[in-house]
């Protein structure tokens, strides 16, 4: 299973800036022997897709609907994203969950409108810092994925999960290889007993991976790539793990 390296641009770019940062990692793109994405903002889709087609970089979205269409000013369907080419959606990330108070139940929606199209939702799971300081790190990612399976079925070993601890995103903070390894093997296991085909899934890590560290937590069986945030942003730091995956 090849690994995948996604990023994650979050509310950054502009046209020159994105422009810039496509048009650099696509001169290294020949050397990739992973899977490698770029999740973009949404009114960027129409851009970046002109700049990525026909290359081996897939283009992502950060969000999606858990309507189909109709009268929801502001939103955007599934069917919209397949629109643009989208092939990877990022749904359930913390920021959402806790600045749109997304519950485990929206997620679910999501992932079931993104699949219905065709295109592979990162589903998100991770703890806050007062959960892991008290020691309810297995609990609380645990109890985020149940609704993604239960609405979701035998569908489920379509989807991409990203384990992202909160209290490392953004910080400069990351699990310990070994830490991030016990997680994702968690996960793999509750996969296991909702689908025959999990070992399909694969499970990225998204604490603050960057240059630096990306070898030895992908080095990690369970660890299947990485959902990168402020590194996405960086062309040279992005490589750096993509080569790392590969």
């Amino acid at each position: 299973m090849k690994k995948l390296i996604a990023g994650n641009w979050k509310m950054n770019g502009s046209l020159e800036a994105n422009a810039a940062l496509v048009g650099a990692l696509l001169l290294d793109a020949s050397v990739w022997a992973c899977d490698v994405a770029v999740c973009v903002p949404s009114v960027y889709l129409a851009q970046v897709q002109a700049l990525v087609q026909g290359s081996r970089l897939s283009l992502g979205a950060q969000d999606v609907s858990g309507q189909e269409s109709g009268a929801f000013t502001g939103e955007v369907s599934a069917t919209m994203l397949k629109d643009f080419g989208a092939r990877y959606c990022i749904v359930g990330h913390s920021e959402r969950r806790q600045y749109h108070q997304e519950s485990d139940a929206t997620v679910a929606l999501k992932v079931q409108r993104a699949l219905s199209v065709g295109v592979t939702p990162i589903v998100c799971v991770g703890e806050t810092l007062a959960q892991r300081e008290a020691g309810l790190t297995e609990e609380a990612v645990k109890r985020q994925l149940p609704a993604v399976v239960h609405t979701n079925g035998h569908y489920i070993s379509e989807i991409v999960v990203a384990y992202e601890p909160v209290w490392a995103i953004g910080t400069g903070k990351t699990s310990s290889p070994q830490e991030a390894q016990q997680v994702h093997q968690l996960l793999r296991t509750q996969l296991q007993a909702a689908s025959q085909h999990a070992d399909r899934v694969r499970i990225l890590y998204g604490g603050s991976m960057n240059a630096s560290n990306a070898a030895a937590l992908l080095a990690q069986p369970d660890i299947d790539g990485g959902l990168i945030g402020g590194a996405a942003l960086q062309a040279a730091a992005f490589l750096s793990i993509v080569a790392a995956a590969s």
